[in-house]
């Protein structure tokens, strides 16, 4: 064996950084994140960059104070960073594609529910857990067999086969929340089969409205609370009857929540701002901010029930941009750009309904309209503005240069951004990087750009 080369002295240095070393990691340990016992995947689907500002500057303005995603943004403790958004055929994602990502841990084309280029499936996250005893949750304010829930749960090669998703959840999903009562419904199943009997043989309690979810004991829920999608959240905070039946995204949250806390199992739960994505296609600013600042109070009442908890992570991001909508400057010097805002308080109704309920009247009367637009929006068109969306409404002929705009809910949306000062690029979604705010414990994994399909491997690594 050759002779060490190493001095008495080097020996004392080294064994001097071997204990130093030693130490640190001692420390490390010691300060090191407690295990991650649950985690909280909060979505608010479809969300623009500038929508974090605008909902911020609104929520000051209709509640008198800010929003908790921004306090959360402006928290020491909390981590920040940018994720990637493109699917696999691609730079701009569907809600599938990215939701996929999320839950099968590889891009895929866009439309497709954990199903590989190559045909191939991925097994969804939720699928994962539940083999391994874990607790599973899915609430949303769209169909809770929309895309997005989705891809954590199930497998599909067309999102729009939302009957096939349905039964799918059974057995993988504890807690189910949201609308989409068509697709489990015998009377409204294209298929005329009844995907909700086997959810209650299997022990799930049935609820259909805010009360019954309120009270009820069981531990595994379906609760579906809308036809297809919930309600906009600016309808249903101006209709009494809706107010009294159709719980919020926070009541579901925390419905959930007091289920999955308290229990021995590790858990997953993913929480859908669903219409928000649908405000932004409409081009439509009153709903997309009122269910934005929704989605808000959920996050609030995840955070006040997190807040003496250490092991719980929680992680609020978007799947995409969507029309990128903002607040242009307005009058000389910007001056007029707050009271501009501030029209949008007066807007009673979502585009949606607003449409659905003009259609109902079967008038195309322009004086009609005009007066009907005032009520719902609290805003006077002028004569051009009148003309141009009752064309657009009646499939008429009317200028618009911009192929994206070029439709009812584009030419809407321009012609109350003309009154607020909102524009839009379009009624699409953008290929943006979407923020991801994480926090609790493991919460530095998320600082600096991911992927999105990255979220998957995390999410295994702290929960398996």
């Amino acid at each position: 064996m050759p002779k060490s080369s190493l001095s008495r002295r080097d020996l004392l240095k080294l064994g001097g950084a071997t204990a130093i070393l030693s130490g640190c990691k001692s420390k490390a340990q010691a300060n090191s994140p407690p295990e991650v016992k649950g985690v909280i995947f909060m979505v608010s689907d479809g969300m623009s960059h500038g929508v974090l500002t605008m909902a911020e500057n609104f929520s000051n303005i209709v509640h008198g104070k800010g929003t908790h995603w921004w306090k959360l943004i402006d928290n020491n403790d909390a981590t920040h960073g940018l994720m990637e958004t493109s699917s696999a055929n691609s730079m701009v994602t569907d809600s599938a594609a990215a939701s996929s990502a999320w839950g099968g841990g590889v891009k895929i084309n866009n439309t497709t529910v954990n199903v590989r280029p190559d045909g191939t499936e991925s097994l969804p996250i939720m699928r994962q857990l539940k083999q391994l005893g874990h607790k599973t949750a899915l609430v949303s304010t769209a169909s809770i067999t929309h895309a997005t829930p989705a891809g954590f749960a199930a497998v599909t090669p067309n999102r729009d086969d939302e009957h096939l998703i349905a039964p799918q959840y059974l057995g993988v999903v504890d807690i189910i929340l949201g609308g989409g009562m068509k697709f489990f419904d015998p009377r409204q199943r294209v298929d005329s089969r009844d995907a909700i009997l086997p959810y209650q043989e299997s022990g799930y309690d049935f609820l259909q409205d805010r009360d019954s979810l309120l009270k009820s004991k069981s531990e595994k829920l379906l609760g579906l609370f809308g036809k297809k999608h919930m309600e906009f959240e600016v309808d249903r905070l101006n209709d009494k009857e809706l107010k009294k039946s159709i719980p919020t995204l926070a009541e579901m949250s925390e419905v959930a929540l007091k289920r999955l806390l308290p229990a021995k199992e590790k858990f997953l739960i993913q929480i859908e701002g669903g219409r928000i994505d649908h405000g932004a296609h409409l081009n439509d600013i009153a709903g997309l901010l009122w269910d934005q600042l929704a989605f808000d109070d959920a996050i609030g009442k995840v955070l006040e029930m997190i807040q003496n908890r250490d092991d719980i992570l929680l992680i609020v991001t978007s799947d995409h941009g969507n029309a990128n909508p903002g607040l242009n400057g307005t009058g000389v010097k910007y001056k007029d750009s707050d009271e501009a805002f501030k029209k949008i308080t007066r807007i009673t109704s979502s585009h949606e309904k607003m449409i659905q309920d003009w259609r109902k009247q079967k008038s195309k009367d322009p004086v009609f309209l005009t007066t009907f637009i005032r009520k719902k929006l609290g805003i006077t068109l002028t004569p051009e503005e009148t003309q141009t969306l009752l064309a657009s409404l009646t499939s008429k002929p009317f200028t618009e240069w911009s192929n994206q705009l070029s439709n009812p809910q584009g030419i809407l949306g321009q012609i109350v951004g003309n009154h607020t000062g909102i524009g839009w690029t379009g009624t699409s979604h953008t290929s943006d990087p979407t923020i991801i705010s994480a926090f609790g414990s493991q919460s530095d994994r998320f600082h600096g750009i991911t992927p999105n399909q990255e979220i998957h491997r995390h999410l295994l690594e702290l929960l398996a």
